[in-house]
């Protein structure tokens, strides 16, 4: 079972993770939609598409951007649909 933690807090955690590029990709259903909030903030992989972000909160420490989804993939990316990666301000332990 693989976890992602942000300040002490478990926010999401499965036994489904791909991992891309060296990126475990978790369900986006095993994320915590508590601790999240969608931003405005948006970045373009030229094989993946656009990718979308949520900031994290946990006990009133923050984490902007610090996880990332395509809701498009483009094609060939089919792997990432309905995922979500993390950048290292959440621990991921597999």
């Amino acid at each position: 079972m693989a976890t992602a933690t942000f300040n002490g807090r478990v926010i999401a955690e499965s036994d489904d993770i791909v991992v891309v590029e060296g990126n475990p990709y978790f369900p986006l259903d095993s994320l915590d939609k508590g601790v999240v909030t969608t931003t405005e903030h948006t970045t373009h992989c030229p094989w993946k598409g656009d990718a979308a972000y949520y900031t994290i909160e946990v006990d009133g420490e923050v984490a902007e951007n610090a996880a990332w989804y395509y809701p498009i993939p483009k094609d060939g990316a089919e792997m990432v649909a309905d995922r979500v990666a993390f950048y290292p301000a959440v621990t991921v332990a597999q």
